[in-house]
């Protein structure tokens, strides 16, 4: 089994080419769920907008500089940038 550590964190973000400094990092915790229907508060019916960690969830370090936002395409965007190439 292996054990996180600090130092494992810093050797897996040196090991993708990851520049601390300039880079947006980011951890995020994945795995939950959140209530969308309104509740009176109890175990079975909690409030609108409560967060439940379940028992698998994990924890995601993102890169958000490397991960560009690209919208898709419409039919016709798509038609458009297949001719111009």
């Amino acid at each position: 089994m292996n054990t996180f550590t600090e130092d494992g964190l810093w050797e897996a973000i040196q090991t993708l080419g990851w520049d601390v400094r300039a880079d947006d990092i980011a951890l995020e915790i994945a795995g939950t769920q959140v209530y969308e229907i309104e509740g009176d508060g109890t175990r079975w019916k909690p409030v609108k907008g409560t967060r439940k960690y379940n028992k698998d969830a994990f924890i995601v370090i993102k890169n958000r500089s490397r991960n560009p936002y690209v919208p898709s395409l419409t039919t016709e965007q798509q038609k458009v940038n297949d001719e111009v190439k």
